[in-house]
């Protein structure tokens, strides 16, 4: 199984002059299982690249553990037609969610993963500890930056891409995935790995912005969450609790700022 995240598949392609027979390059897409001690929590859709990232990124966003340090190992594993992150973690943290656990299959990294109530989908997200003024030239750089670093997408069109860039707009790391919210948990598991996620440091991502990516940004401890596209209400709801600046519709020499607007400076 490639880790290469796009594959080779034969297609046709009609026209008005006829049709043709060729080979095209399109996204990898695979059911990615996460285990932790033992026992099946998630079944995601996701690009196999990355995984160990996938893993730690999801763990601590979705706050199964509170440290990087509470997961004691990882290992990729090819299960099937589908692959197996196995996870060990503390005990303490295993009890958790195992009172909450719920093995599910989830779409394109979408819906509110291994959680069964409303309550438990809707948990207050905690308030950024320290939130800085961020630069709209900082946010543009970031964003024009991306596509240099969609290795992916270049090669097949259909991934997203979250990054976490510097207070100058200086991408320090990128991850893609067919699903927005995978990414985005790929790229918090590189950052807890690397410690990089210094603070004044903020989110792109080219998607629309949603709960789930408002929630995950502020796990990561980001000023500012700046997508390509449309937020959702619930979006903008949640930044305003999460002391996070909300950015929207960067593209075009143009943003939109919808939380928190005070902190996104000229």
């Amino acid at each position: 199984m490639t880790r290469e995240g796009s594959v080779r598949r034969p297609a046709r392609r009609l026209n008005a002059g006829g049709s043709e027979t060729l080979e095209e390059t399109v996204a990898e897409e695979v059911a990615v299982a996460l285990v932790y001690n033992g026992i099946s929590h998630a079944v995601m859709m996701a690009t196999p690249c990355d995984l160990e990232d996938f893993a730690r990124g999801f763990s601590l966003t979705e706050r199964i553990v509170e440290q990087p340090s509470e997961i004691y190992d990882i290992e990729v594993e090819p299960v099937g037609r589908g692959i197996e992150v196995r996870l060990e973690i503390a005990a303490q943290r295993m009890a958790g969610l195992q009172d909450r656990r719920r093995s599910l299959a989830g779409r394109t990294g979408c819906g509110l993963c291994g959680v069964d109530s409303l309550d438990a989908a809707l948990r207050p997200v905690p308030a950024v500890s320290d939130p800085r003024p961020v630069a709209r030239s900082s946010i543009e750089r970031a964003m024009a930056g991306l596509p240099e670093h969609q290795t992916i997408n270049r090669t097949n069109g259909a991934t997203h891409a979250a990054g976490w860039a510097a207070a100058d707009g200086t991408l320090v790391a990128v991850r893609e995935d067919v699903g927005r919210h995978n990414a985005l948990d790929k790229l918090a598991g590189a950052l807890a790995r690397s410690g990089d996620a210094e603070p004044g440091g903020f989110v792109v991502v080219t998607s629309r912005c949603s709960y789930e990516m408002v929630q995950k940004a502020a796990a990561i401890g980001a000023s500012a969450i700046a997508a390509v596209s449309a937020p959702t209400s619930f979006a903008i709801e949640t930044a305003e609790q999460a002391g996070i600046a909300l950015v929207a519709f960067v593209r075009d020499g143009r943003l939109t700022v919808y939380a928190h607007a005070e902190r996104i400076i000229a």
